[in-house]
């Protein structure tokens, strides 16, 4: 009887944590769908991932030090805006996941040869600071990137699974 009582006390563990599973995945907007599409609106901290002109999850983001403006040089905190393409994904990163951006494309180039300056480049969408991700409930509400944007790790599972590379994304102030 006691063998009996411990496999229903694992059971009922596994059935909650499927349960729970379940209900995280319901609440945080997950969908299986693939996104053909990804929109960041700067001023309201949010990623989009869209299919056919259409919402389909929104997660909160954050930038740099110096999140407003487009990116101008190398080691000015910002995230780029404009036209993009999220060019590979990188599993072993030192954040959870990344996904490169491809910025700086032939405009960003242009500038900054204009403006005598370097463009910078490794803007990626990724998760936390590789052994970080217990602190992102604090750390998502502070600029703390260098120009990318930051996702908690399980937002960053959540998009890493719904965009390939060559996916165009917007990146707006």
């Amino acid at each position: 009887m006691k063998y009996l009582n411990c496999l229903n006390m694992r059971a009922l563990g596994k059935g909650l944590l499927i349960a729970l599973f379940l209900i995280l995945q319901a609440v945080s907007g997950v969908s299986a769908q693939k996104a053909d599409a990804v929109l960041v609106i700067k001023s309201k901290s949010r990623l989009y991932l869209m299919s056919k002109g259409e919402r389909i999850a929104s997660f909160h983001v954050t930038f740099g030090q110096n999140p407003k403006g487009h990116k101008q040089k190398q080691g000015d905190e910002r995230t780029p805006e404009g036209h993009y393409w999220l060019d590979y994904k990188n599993q072993n990163s030192k954040f959870h996941k990344s996904i490169h951006i491809s910025y700086p494309n032939a405009k960003d180039r242009a500038n900054a040869k204009r403006l005598g300056v370097n463009p910078g480049g490794d803007i990626m969408i990724h998760g936390q600071k590789n052994g970080w991700g217990w602190a992102s409930p604090i750390v998502q509400f502070f600029p703390w990137t260098r120009g990318c944007i930051a996702l908690s790790n399980m937002d960053m599972d959540q998009v890493w699974e719904a965009v390939d590379p060559g996916t165009p994304i917007e990146i707006r102030p």
